[in-house]
C-alpha cells in the first residue's frame, strides 16, 4: 500500500427534503449568490425551495453556466460578485455548475490572470466559501476540491485542485434527480463508473480496503443501473446512485493506490474538439485504454473480472478480454454507444488529438507510458 494523506471537510446533508437545512449552514447576514446552469432549477421547483430556505438573506443569482464550464463565463461571474459584495456562493446544479463555482470562488481573490490558477498551478491563498445543492449525481464535485474548466478561446480543458475549494456543505436529496432525462442519468452513471476505474484499474499494491471499496461502488452501479430505467420512481435506487457518485471521487478510494486518468484526459479532447458529452467520451475511450494497456493493467483487469463481473474460468488472456467486453457491454446497457463512429466521428478525428498530446508533451497513465502513439492506437480501436 502506498503512503497517503486523506482530508475531506465537506459536510454531507443527505436525504429527502433536506434543502431547508441550508438555513443552518449559511450565516443569516451573508449576501448569497446562487449559481446555476441552463435554468432547469426554475422549471422543476428546486429554485423555489432554495429561495425559501434562504429566507431573509439578500440573494443574487448568476445563471447560464455551460455543461463544460467556460473560463470566460466564470470571469463574468467574478465581476458580478465584486459588483455586489457577495459573501457566500450556493451552487445549485450538477458537476459543471459546482466546478465553475469552485473556480469562481478561487479567482475572486486571485491577483493577475486567473487562468494561471489552472495553467501554471498557481497557489490559491484565499477563496469565497460556498455550498452546493446537487441536482445531477456524476462528478463527485460536491465532495471534493477539484474542478475542470475550459478555456474556450483555445479549446483547452484542464483541472485544478485546492484544499480551499472543498464545499462547506452539500445538500444531496435523491428526489431532486427524478426529473432528469435518461441521457443525463446514463452519463452520470458512466462518469461515476470511470472515476472509480481510474483509481482502481492500475496495478496491485495490496491495498485491500481501497480495492474493496472501489469494487463495491462498481457492483452497485451495475446493479442499480438495471433498475433505474425500469423503475425510475424508486427512491433507494436514486439514493444509491447519488451516494456512489460522491464516494467515487471524494478521495477515499484513491487513498494509497496508483491512479491513471488517461481516459479522462483523452476524453476531454473529444469534448472540446467535437462537443461530445463528458460521460459519453469516457465510455468510448475506456475499453480502448483497457485493451491497448492490458499488459500493464492485466493483473487488475483479472481482479476486476473476477470480483465485479464474476469471470473466473478460462486462460488469462481470455478472462482479460472477457472483462473488457463486459465493461463495454455495461455502457451499452445504459444507453451509451461506445464507438467513435456511433457519434459521427471517423479516423480524421484522431490526428488532431494526437498532435495536441505531442504539443503538450503528455505522458499519461499510472506509469506514464501512454504516449501519443498509444493514444492513436486507443482511438483507432474505438472507430
Amino acid at each position: 500500500m502506498n503512503n497517503f494523506e486523506f482530508f475531506n471537510p465537506t459536510r454531507i446533508v443527505f436525504g429527502k427534503d433536506t434543502i431547508k437545512k441550508i438555513d443552518k449552514y449559511i450565516d443569516k447576514n451573508n449576501r448569497v449568490l446562487i449559481t446555476y446552469g441552463g435554468g432547469s432549477i426554475k422549471r422543476n421547483g428546486v429554485y423555489d425551495q432554495v429561495i425559501a430556505a434562504l429566507g431573509d438573506r439578500k440573494v443574487f443569482e448568476f445563471g447560464g453556466i455551460e455543461p463544460n464550464p467556460h473560463y470566460e463565463t466564470c470571469m463574468k461571474c467574478v465581476d458580478y460578485i465584486k459588483e455586489n459584495n457577495i459573501d457566500f456562493i450556493l451552487a445549485v446544479g450538477g458537476g459543471s455548475v459546482i466546478d465553475a463555482t469552485k473556480f469562481i470562488s478561487a479567482a475572486y481573490y486571485f491577483e493577475g490572470y486567473a487562468w494561471d490558477i489552472i495553467a501554471s498551478n498557481k497557489k490559491i491563498e484565499r477563496a469565497i466559501p460556498f455550498g452546493t445543492v446537487l441536482t445531477l449525481p456524476a462528478t463527485g464535485s460536491e465532495m471534493n476540491s477539484g474542478s475542470v474548466i475550459t478555456l474556450n478561446e483555445t479549446k483547452v480543458k484542464k483541472s485544478f485542485h485546492s484544499e480551499l475549494c472543498f464545499p462547506i456543505f452539500s445538500i444531496l436529496d435523491p428526489i431532486l434527480t427524478l426529473t432528469l432525462p435518461k441521457k443525463q442519468i446514463s452519463n452520470g452513471i458512466a462518469d461515476t463508473f470511470i472515476h472509480v476505474i481510474e483509481q482502481y484499474l492500475t496495478y496491485p499494491v495490496n491495498n485491500q480496503i481501497s480495492d474493496r471499496f472501489a469494487e463495491s461502488i462498481l457492483i452497485t452501479l451495475i446493479e442499480e443501473s438495471k433498475k433505474i430505467f425500469s423503475n425510475p420512481e424508486d427512491y433507494d435506487v436514486r439514493a444509491n446512485l447519488m451516494w456512489s457518485a460522491s464516494l467515487g471521487l471524494n478521495g477515499l478510494i484513491g487513498c494509497g493506490v496508483p491512479q491513471d486518468w488517461a481516459t479522462h484526459m483523452i476524453g476531454h479532447e473529444l469534448t472540446v474538439l467535437h462537443g461530445l458529452d463528458h460521460g459519453i467520451t469516457l465510455a468510448i475511450v475506456l475499453p480502448g485504454v483497457m485493451k491497448i494497456m492490458k499488459d500493464e493493467k492485466g493483473d487488475k483487469i483479472l481482479q476486476m473480472g473476477e470480483r465485479v463481473f464474476g469471470i473466473k474460468d478460462g486462460e488469462r488472456e481470455e478472462r482479460i478480454l472477457k472483462t473488457i467486453e463486459e465493461t463495454e457491454n455495461f455502457f451499452i446497457s445504459i444507453g451509451i454507444p461506445t464507438r467513435l463512429s456511433d457519434h459521427g466521428l471517423d479516423e480524421n478525428c484522431i490526428d488532431p488529438i494526437v498532435q495536441r498530446m505531442i504539443d503538450r508533451k503528455w505522458s499519461l497513465g499510472e506509469n506514464g507510458t501512454i504516449n501519443p502513439e498509444k493514444v492513436r492506437l486507443i482511438l483507432l480501436d474505438r472507430l
